[in-house]
């Protein structure tokens, strides 16, 4: 039975290129492929020192080596982002003249801080892989092709615990809460959401640690919030459905996502969505969705209080339609037929 690698900085998480990754790998389980996940950070079957983010520690090559040991190797932003220039040197390296996918989340001219970078390495046994058609266009202009596969959504996701998790959060009857679902970063936009929140007299709930050093500036957002903020998930066996469940809106104040999981996930999930367009937001809701930008409150309003059926019903179809898991595993299939080093 062929065997299929991915490999990224960190794997297992609930980032989006984890969840992706996870999903790539039961699809391609479904195909019939061993799957093993190589990583510097995460419960993955081979850890390799010096492999994640920003990582110091030299880099075993020799874990590397037996993680890369397969028929095929997906590469899960590692090659994409700047974020361990020593080891996605020593990763391509051993990728030269060997079929692989290099799954792009995310390219560093779209990153303010990486602007400068070169895009990632390429090799004429590599297929590029992008989530959004941005990308794919940037990539042409600087002489990548590469292939376009939206990420996927389970369009019947779990119900969710909507009663047990508002209890455990104490959630006053009939309070409005809005979930942000993502981790605290500056591209985020928490202060914007916030804002949003109290413009329409919901409570803002972010559910996501603090990342690279905005814990400062979260806490001044926080302090000078006009309206009520949770942080974080309650003690108790809940997940992420259960969080869908328990909130009457999702909020995403991003100015920039790769994709923005959250966004589909709102769909599905069947819950009204007040973004910030961040531009692949924009992509995305060409396909038909009806979604509210935090300078629509007024109308977002207006919509909550006519009630929300129709909306979420024809976002959860829009959702279905375009961007089912369901259909992963045959997107897949045909994307492996593309591969110019062949995978068996």
């Amino acid at each position: 039975m062929p065997t299929v690698a991915f490999v990224s900085f960190r794997l297992g998480g609930r980032d989006g290129v984890a969840i992706e990754t996870e999903k790539w790998g039961n699809a391609l389980a479904t195909l019939g492929y061993d799957i093993r996940t190589v990583a510097g950070e995460g419960p993955v079957d081979v850890v390799v020192s010096g492999l994640g983010i920003r990582d110091e520690r030299p880099l075993d090559l020799e874990a590397l080596d037996r993680g890369l040991d397969a028929d095929l190797v997906i590469v899960e932003n590692l090659l994409s982002l700047p974020l361990n220039p020593s080891a996605a040197e020593a990763v391509a390296e051993r990728l030269r003249a060997r079929p692989a996918i290099l799954h792009h989340h995310d390219l560093p001219w779209q990153r303010s801080q990486f602007v400068a970078a070169p895009g990632p390495p390429s090799d004429p046994n590599w297929l590029h892989v992008a989530i959004n058609h941005r990308s794919v266009l940037e990539l042409a202009e600087r002489g990548i092709t590469a292939t376009l596969l939206y990420n996927s959504f389970d369009p019947t996701p779990p119900t969710g615990d909507r009663e047990g998790l508002r209890a455990a959060l104490s959630a006053r009857p009939g309070e409005r809460i809005a979930l942000q679902p993502t981790r605290a970063l500056e591209r985020k936009g928490i202060e914007a959401a916030v804002t949003a929140c109290a413009e329409i007299d919901a409570t803002f709930w972010l559910l996501g640690d603090a990342e690279d050093g905005f814990d400062e500036e979260l806490e001044r957002v926080i302090a000078a919030a006009r309206c009520p903020v949770i942080l974080g998930m309650p003690p108790g066996d809940f997940s992420i459905h259960d969080a869908y469940a328990a909130a009457d809106l999702v909020v995403m104040g991003s100015t920039w996502e790769g994709f923005g999981n959250p966004v589909l996930e709102a769909a599905t999930h069947r819950r009204p969505l007040l973004l910030n367009r961040y531009p692949i937001a924009r992509e995305l809701e060409g396909y038909g969705f009806t979604w509210f930008g935090l300078d629509e409150t007024t109308e977002f309003q207006q919509v909550m209080t006519n009630g929300t059926d129709d909306l979420v019903a024809q976002n959860a179809a829009v959702a279905e339609e375009h961007f089912s898991l369901f259909d992963l595993p045959n997107r897949l299939s045909a994307l492996l037929d593309l591969i110019p080093g062949g995978c068996t």
